[in-house]
């Protein structure tokens, strides 16, 4: 937890853990710590609000933009972030892969949104640098434990909906209202007109999207290396390649061409220059090995998988796969659904078993597929990625899902070294 000083106040620091508190330290109240209230006024110097802390960081003097959705945050998130950079922008970006500013790694992966006061500091570091734009993915869990409190949003987009953390919502209804509610009042919005599950207030909404109608729609593309595509905003009609995979991936695209038209009035032309730029996210069909062709991507629900699978229809695919432990098991079945609908041979393995046996995850795996006879099952994850490797023959390519660029698996609730990208090429090696 946090303690930031703050020169010429009254106070020496400011914290939102009461703890933390002392006779030189303030407590900023939040929704969040607001049952700490009473041990904070035994021991701190003063209480403050939230709103207080937003108006001495000078979040006012900065465009926040916030990105919620299943599938699709970071790679949106960094595909603006970069967009804005290559324009010439300064610009700060906050998710899963840590705390990016003006091109530089600040601080590496942490919650996709961190704790409130996490959240303001690093606008306020954003704002020191001189930054005009900040990037926030916007998590579920934020959306719920309002760790996104008191800030006004220049922009929100919403990529799209489907089944994940219901250990967490309970419900798959409760999980869209939570994602809806973030589009309730009259701030920008950028929403996936795809998305049927999409529930908006309409005052100062734009859209884009493929198979709809859209403010910003795509009228053709092409999947080759990479994606190319014509965008059209009404009379604008302009072209664009990027190398991002994927038929999905040309919605992050098309989403982050529109947020930096909207945030920034350049001409469309101008950021379709930028777009080729941007080579993706690291851990996110990342290509590993050329030849055998080997790609790692973090797709861990059912509809991440469909994404990737269905990216490469083209090719003959041995997947990799497994399904993290003391989360919704209710997805355990459909991924491996997926898998035996999509893939030529599949290897089912641990993710993060966390506290569960990992047996009775993979068990869980199977009951979604029909004949579970061909399918290869190997709970140790480097076993199983060694296996996939042999059992591959010409033209077939690897696949490997679940936990992208994570360095690490989660047993128990001890980390252990563990990258899949490492593991093959040592494998390779």
């Amino acid at each position: 937890m946090l303690k930031i000083e703050l020169p010429d106040q009254p106070y020496r620091y400011v914290t939102e853990n009461s703890k933390l508190c002392d006779d030189e330290t303030a407590f900023v109240l939040t929704k969040q710590n607001e049952k700490y209230l009473e041990d904070a006024k035994q021991k701190a110097h003063s209480i403050i609000s939230i709103e207080e802390i937003g108006e001495l960081f000078g979040i006012k003097d900065i465009k926040i933009i916030g990105i919620t959705g299943t599938n699709g945050k970071t790679t949106t998130a960094s595909a603006i972030y970069s967009y804005l950079l290559d324009l010439g922008y300064k610009a700060a970006l906050q998710g899963t892969r840590g705390f990016f500013m003006n091109d530089e790694v600040i601080e590496g992966k942490s919650l996709t949104t961190p704790s409130v006061l996490h959240t303001y500091m690093h606008i306020y570091q954003a704002v020191a640098a001189g930054c005009e734009y900040f990037i926030m993915e916007v998590s579920s869990h934020a959306i719920v434990q309002a760790r996104i409190e008191g800030l006004e949003f220049a922009l929100k987009i919403l990529t799209n909906i489907t089944q994940d953390h219901l250990d967490y919502h309970k419900s798959m209804e409760e999980y869209i209202n939570v994602k809806n509610s973030f589009f309730q009042d009259e701030s920008k919005k950028l929403i996936n007109r795809d998305e049927p599950k999409a529930q908006f207030n309409i005052k100062n909404t734009y859209t884009y999207g493929i198979e709809n109608p859209a403010t910003y729609k795509l009228m053709a593309y092409t999947l080759n290396e990479g994606s190319s595509g014509i965008l059209q905003h009404f009379q604008e009609i302009v072209p664009f390649v990027s190398s991002l995979y994927g038929f999905f991936n040309l919605y992050n695209t098309v989403a982050a061409i529109a947020a930096v038209h909207l945030l920034t009035e350049r001409k469309l032309e101008e950021i379709a220059e930028v777009v080729p730029n941007f080579a993706g996210v690291s851990g996110r069909m990342e290509q590993v090995s050329e030849d055998p062709f080997v790609l790692v991507d973090f797709a861990h629900t059912p509809d991440g998988m469909a994404q990737v699978l269905n990216a490469l229809k083209e090719k003959d695919i041995v997947v990799v796969f497994g399904a993290g432990g003391d989360r919704d098991p209710l997805k355990r079945p459909l991924m491996g659904q997926v898998a035996a609908s999509l893939a030529k041979k599949v290897v089912v393995t641990s993710d993060n078993p966390r506290f569960e046996d990992p047996d009775k995850i993979i068990e869980d795996i199977l009951k979604g597929i029909d004949d579970p006879g061909g399918v290869i099952v190997e709970p140790n994850r480097r076993e199983a990625i060694k296996k996939a490797l042999e059992i591959r023959e010409e033209g077939e390519i690897v696949v490997i899902l679940g936990k992208g660029d994570e360095e690490y698996q989660i047993i128990y609730d001890q980390k252990f070294p563990f990258d899949d990208r490492e593991i093959v090429r040592e494998l390779l090696s």
